[in-house]
């Protein structure tokens, strides 16, 4: 006597979208654990059981989503600068309004961004355990510093064609951008020194940087 196979049931769209949903969630309640555990412990004194228990999940969930902590630091880090970044980003996309006004409002946005405690710790960290874990710096460079200076790079080439800048070489005007934002302040909220980091010292340091950077690279280096 031959069995009848049964016929496989497939998922309807709305419980795929709500598998979707949970496994995203799951996502983001790892995150935000590990988010917590590298700016407490820093990256070689986490663990992955330790993750696991800030994050409300059991170390089986934790691998099925990441495969170490590489991998999960990236991930990590790659989310929070998606969102740290989205203001310099949007900026960025701007074409039409003057061009110093849009330095100004980059250079500001910048700024603030390296002064964020999240932005502050992961730097510490990352050059303070780069030497040991070069997949610290690699993720850095990919989804932070290295992601902004591509976006720039883009921004003031348009500008440059469109004869409101006059740059060469657009990667490395943007790097010298950025350089210039680290002045003043950010510096030394690195090396946890006194320094007024205040609204107006930001406001003030940024119309410094942009009014710099068009000296440079205005149109005819005016």
């Amino acid at each position: 006597m031959t069995s009848t196979p049964v016929p496989r049931t497939q998922n309807t769209p709305d419980e795929t979208s709500a598998s979707v949903c949970q496994l995203r969630a799951k996502r983001e309640q790892i995150l935000q654990g590990a988010e917590k555990v590298f700016l407490a412990s820093g990256y070689e004194g986490a663990s992955m059981s330790q993750i696991a228990r800030e994050a409300g999940v059991s170390k089986g969930t934790l691998y099925n989503h990441f495969d170490g902590k590489a991998s999960l630091f990236s991930a990590f880090f790659e989310e929070r600068s998606k969102t740290k970044l989205a203001a310099i980003e949007a900026i960025s996309r701007e074409d039409g309004q003057n061009v110093h006004i849009v330095l100004r409002r980059l250079t500001e946005s910048a700024i603030k961004m390296m002064l964020n405690p999240t932005s502050m710790d992961l730097y510490r960290i990352i050059v303070g355990e780069a030497g040991k874990f070069p997949n610290l710096a690699d993720a850095f460079w990919r989804y932070g510093f290295g992601r902004t200076l591509h976006n720039l790079a883009d921004w003031l080439r348009r500008r440059s064609d469109a004869g409101e800048l006059h740059i060469e070489d657009p990667e490395f005007a943007a790097e010298q951008l950025m350089i210039l934002c680290q002045a003043r302040i950010v510096h030394r909220r690195r090396l946890m020194l006194q320094v007024d980091d205040s609204p107006e010292a930001i406001s003030l340091l940024a119309s410094r940087t942009a009014d710099s950077f068009m000296k440079m690279y205005g149109p005819r280096h005016q």
